[in-house]
């Protein structure tokens, strides 16, 4: 689905999805009742009522595997900005090792990379344009900042390790939350999702041919759990762009909560 979609709020996204999904069950069953009032009305009672639940097992189906995936994804997008935000604030921790100068400089870099990502790449991320091969400046040069620092007692040369690790891990963090915002539920999935729904409506229409009322009901309370489905799929199926999406706040966080002398 396109992003304007996605930006959406939830109510505005609900009202379009379920006015689509409302107005093709009508159209099925204008369609089916000018049909059957023209002599067809016997052919569509030879339908057997048994296929509708193995065509709403089916439909179930595609839901419970589009959803996994859609599960999935935001799992990771919000573990990957869990872990880069606690990789900072390691690195952070530990630059205490070494004060004055290089522990000022090194929160600052921490904190113009946290400013940077919320304010220049999570925009990106929500367009699906942020770059994968392109590294963050202010997180290399700490990183070779932290090389080039010496060491004078053993306390320093641990600091000087873990704060090494934390922003290889950090940066490790950034790629797979940059990888989890190319990640959607495609146009096939889309497209194969509601012509499974509208087999499943075209048969309960077709079943309840001779009983208007009751197939208007009957598509109105699949046609119900349809929107609801995709609903639930749309609004977390891009997990940086949204009302809902995954901020950056964890990340934000780790300077907000810095102490006071060093901000």
């Amino acid at each position: 689905m396109d992003d304007w979609f996605h930006e959406l709020p939830v109510a505005s996204m609900a009202l379009l999805v379920f006015g689509l999904t409302y107005l093709l069950a009508l159209a099925i069953h204008a369609g089916v009742g000018w049909l059957a009032r023209r002599g067809l009305s016997k052919s569509f009672k030879a339908v057997s009522p048994g296929m509708l639940s193995p065509l709403g097992v089916l439909f179930g189906l595609f839901v419970a595997f589009t959803a996994a995936q859609v599960w999935r994804d935001n799992d990771r997008a919000t573990e990957s900005v869990s872990h880069e935000a606690s990789a900072l604030r390691t690195a952070f921790l530990f630059a205490a090792s070494f004060p004055g100068e290089p522990e000022a400089k090194l929160y600052d870099l921490i904190k113009t990379y946290a400013h940077e990502t919320a304010t220049v790449e999570w925009p990106m991320m929500a367009q699906r344009t942020a770059p994968l091969n392109v590294p963050p400046r202010p997180l290399q040069e700490a990183l070779q900042f932290v090389l080039t620092l010496p060491t004078t007692n053993p306390g320093q040369q641990t600091a000087q390790h873990e704060i090494t690790s934390a922003l290889e891990a950090a940066l490790d963090a950034r790629k797979q939350r940059i990888m989890v915002s190319q990640t959607e539920v495609n146009a096939v999935k889309w497209t194969c999702l509601y012509l499974q729904a509208l087999c499943a409506l075209l048969a309960i229409a077709l079943v309840h041919c001779d009983d208007r009322l009751a197939s208007l009901l009957a598509m109105g309370l699949f046609a119900t759990g349809v929107s609801v489905s995709v609903l639930l799929i749309a609004a977390y199926d891009r997990p940086f762009i949204g009302h809902i999406a995954v901020t950056p706040k964890p990340l934000l966080q780790v300077v907000s909560d810095s102490p006071p002398g060093r901000r």
